[in-house]
């Protein structure tokens, strides 16, 4: 059996319809939409709505400003559009309707922090099993997925008037369920990682984004044979072994666009 893993695909069709090629299914660890481009200004949905020069300011502020600079003048851009919403809304189903179209092999996808997944459903054809806290058999394995990102703890999220789009971040309760929906795991398929330093860390960012510690538990607990998860895109280690597991992040696909493979 062989299975291709993606991650972080951020508009990347063309390499996502060579995805599945020689695979029995591919599996879509989230993170479709190309939001912001910070390697060329000009794409993304940013991009396009704002400009190139727009763009680079904020990709810059977020390098080497504040949290509250970067949202201040993020607000000043959504200002600018008369129906911020619509815009975006209409860039994010153009985007689904060309990356879903793209899923040529039996796919089983979750989706990313940077993803609408309550509009999947509209664009996933019979050839795309969508699931978030749930298990597929592919192949006699058992494959849990758990979709989206955390929040940092004791940040709630609260609908902003004026926002043009809300990332799927979860808070820890709700993100902690859909990992104990999980049961007799042999593959964990996660948008993020589990909670080790080595895998969260980000050299080019340089920062550390969030881990689950739930998934950390699921592993110790159930110990299957891989934990894959993309959201990191440069990592200090793209791998680690956690007992018996073999946990690893699955590759930046819409800089790489190679497929992380998994045999058995």
């Amino acid at each position: 059996m062989r299975v291709h893993v993606v991650s972080d695909v951020h508009g990347n069709a063309d390499a996502l319809k060579r995805a599945g090629d020689g695979a029995d299914a591919l599996v879509v660890l989230g993170d479709l939409i190309d939001f912001v481009d910070y390697h060329d200004y000009e794409k993304g949905i940013m991009g396009a709505l704002f400009g190139a020069e727009k763009v680079g300011e904020f990709a810059r502020l977020r390098r080497e400003g504040t949290r509250d600079e970067t949202v201040a003048f993020s607000r000043t851009l959504w200002a600018t559009l008369e129906d911020p919403g619509a815009a975006v809304d209409e860039a994010i189903r153009a985007q689904y309707a060309t990356l879903f179209a793209a899923m040529t092999a039996p796919t089983y996808a979750t989706p990313g922090n940077v993803d609408t997944p309550a509009i999947w459903p509209e664009f996933a054809g019979e050839g795309v099993q969508v699931l978030d806290g749930e298990v597929a058999e592919i192949g006699g394995l058992r494959f849990g997925f758990v979709g989206g990102a955390l929040l940092p703890d004791g940040v709630v999220p609260r609908p902003r008037k004026g926002a043009a789009w809300r990332p799927y971040l979860r808070d820890r309760a709700d993100y902690d369920g859909s990992v104990a929906a999980l049961a007799q795991v042999d593959v964990l398929c996660t948008h993020g990682p589990p909670a080790l330093p080595e895998l969260t860390y980000d050299v080019v960012a340089r920062r550390s984004e969030i881990g689950s510690t739930a998934l950390l538990d699921l592993i110790r607990a159930q110990r299957p044979r891989w934990s894959v998860f993309g959201h990191v895109h440069q990592p200090l280690s793209a791998r680690a072994r956690v007992g018996l597991t073999e946990c690893r992040n699955v590759g930046h696909f819409k800089e790489t666009g190679q497929p992380y493979v998994l045999r058995w």
